[in-house]
């Protein structure tokens, strides 16, 4: 199963793409309205607007075995230790061996945007991106399905 944070995931065609190769299932889990989808290997979870609503969903079902897309570093944590599998939309890898460190990186962001000491600008989405994180999706279902 392929779990997919979709309030704002810059690569849903790709994860579609990818799934549909490898036949694995896709649940894309979101606060708001997602496009529906014919394919039966495709669902769309839409849960309330609460904080971390589609975190929490996701987290708790995430096992050993599974895939979790998202760029958010406390999701991330929380599949890592359940055993799932997980990348960001840019071919990030998330594992127990960084996810204490990206993490830590999160954290000393959110502070210094706090204190003003950074404006915590992103570098905007590229194609670079998009092939590492096709990339990074193939090697994971190839992984989950040995």
């Amino acid at each position: 199963m392929i779990y997919v944070d979709a309030d704002a995931c810059p690569v849903k065609p790709e994860i579609l793409k990818v799934a549909e190769r490898h036949g694995m299932e896709v649940t894309f889990v979101a606060n708001s309205g997602l496009r529906p989808s014919r394919d039966p290997m495709v669902k769309n979870v839409i849960v309330s607007s609460g904080f971390d609503a589609a975190d929490n969903w996701i987290a708790e079902r995430a096992v050993a075995g599974d895939i979790v897309i998202t760029a958010d570093v406390p999701l991330a944590g929380r599949c890592v230790a359940a055993g799932a599998q997980v990348t960001g939309p840019t071919g990030r890898v998330f594992d127990t061996t960084n996810i204490g460190m990206a993490t830590a990186m999160r954290d000393l962001g959110a502070h210094l945007r706090e204190t003003g000491e950074s404006k915590g600008y992103n570098a905007a989405f590229s194609p670079r991106d998009r092939s590492a994180f096709l990339e990074t999706l193939d090697r994971l279902c190839r992984r989950v399905k040995k």
